[in-house]
């Protein structure tokens, strides 16, 4: 993994938000420029690495014997991004040493991103942040953007900040140890940047299996560029959201048994299948991002929940405005729309139509 030889920056991306600036270091095996990047940024605080216990001898050990820093690992899975594994988090900080100049590093997926963030930006009022994703994931959406947080039994990230990174590296060597569901179930957050920004090379079954460091920096340029528009999503930073007011319906049934990305793949399916209900989009259009979300290998349905339940989940969703929930829908790629006055019947005749077509 770190392989000076080989190493190549493809690209850096600037995010803008209201606490400056910071760099999106896209490229292949680059972790191990972390100290040189970190020095230019002026942290030269004590670090500290945040990672899954399955991660911590590939990835975590020679990242420690570079930055001569402890590491602290959480158990693996949704179903752990909790205030309990906070609290462990806070410990290891107070054990490490850590003060309000350390520097906190996320080397994992969306979940250690998401704790490992909140963590920081509440130890003593706030420490600086490192986001190192290791799946596609993690590097296309979630670790761009500052938005962290952790989970409660009755929803998902419903308790959060806003935790701007120092950095985030991109390494897209890290995707070649994947397992196969992992790569597929950040396919789905790429789908949704093409369907937000109007790129077809996003959402191109062709593009997305041979997915390049080039094209690894389309999908993230589309994130930091909403982010750096509306970086408290009081506006277009909800587009973000497309598919996931019921993927998270889904996840929350499920346990967090499914992935983050496979639940996004049947909300984008949703969504479409919604507007195409209202008469917002074409008719098509559903079918074609379904076509997109089965030939990348992701389910396009679910067998065990019952929909009543997965709707009853939507109402602890975080996004719900005056007590109603909101849905991003979508007239075409590149226009989309909120809307909280969906009738109840037409949510559960969504639900519905999703169950056992090519479920996970």
């Amino acid at each position: 993994m770190f392989d000076k030889v080989n190493s190549s920056l493809t690209e850096t991306i600037t995010v803008n938000s209201p606490d400056g600036s910071y760099p999106v270091y896209i490229g292949t095996h680059i972790i191990d420029r972390l100290p040189g990047w970190l020095a230019e940024r002026g942290l030269h605080g004590q670090p500290i690495i945040v990672t899954h216990a399955s991660l911590r001898t590939r990835y975590a050990y020679p990242l420690t014997k570079l930055l001569n820093c402890p590491v602290v690992a959480v158990p693996d899975g949704e179903a752990h991004k909790t205030l309990d594994t906070i609290r462990t988090l806070y410990d290891a900080f107070i054990v490490a040493g850590l003060d309000r100049h350390g520097v906190v590093i996320a080397l994992g997926g969306g979940v250690i991103g998401d704790m490992a963030g909140f963590a920081a930006a509440t130890y003593l009022r706030g420490a600086p942040f490192v986001q190192i994703p290791l799946s596609l994931l993690a590097m296309v959406d979630a670790s761009v953007g500052g938005k962290v947080g952790v989970n409660l039994p009755q929803g998902k990230n419903l308790i959060g900040a806003f935790k701007q990174p120092e950095m985030v590296i991109v390494d897209a060597a890290t995707l070649e140890t994947l397992p196969i569901g992992e790569q597929h179930a950040g396919l789905a957050e790429v789908i949704k940047h093409g369907l937000i920004a109007d790129i077809p090379d996003l959402w191109n079954p062709a593009q997305l299996i041979e997915l390049t460091p080039v094209l690894l920096a389309r999908a993230i340029q589309v994130k930091a560029a909403v982010v750096a528009r509306d970086p408290y999503e009081q506006g277009e930073r909800a587009f973000l959201n497309l598919g996931h007011t019921f993927a998270h319906a889904i996840e929350t049934v499920s346990g967090y048994t499914w992935r983050h990305g496979e639940a996004v793949a049947v909300g984008l399916i949703a969504a479409a299948r919604l507007s195409r209900a209202l008469g917002l989009c074409a008719a098509e259009l559903p079918d074609r991002i379904e076509a997109v979300v089965k030939a990348v290998g992701l389910p396009t349905g679910y067998r065990d929940y019952a929909p009543a339940d997965l709707r009853a989940a939507m109402n602890t969703d975080k996004k719900r405005q005056d007590g109603r929930v909101r849905f991003v829908l979508i007239r075409a790629p590149g226009d989309l729309l909120l809307q909280d006055d969906v009738p109840d019947d037409l949510i559960m005749q969504i639900w519905a139509s999703l169950k056992e077509s090519q479920p996970l």
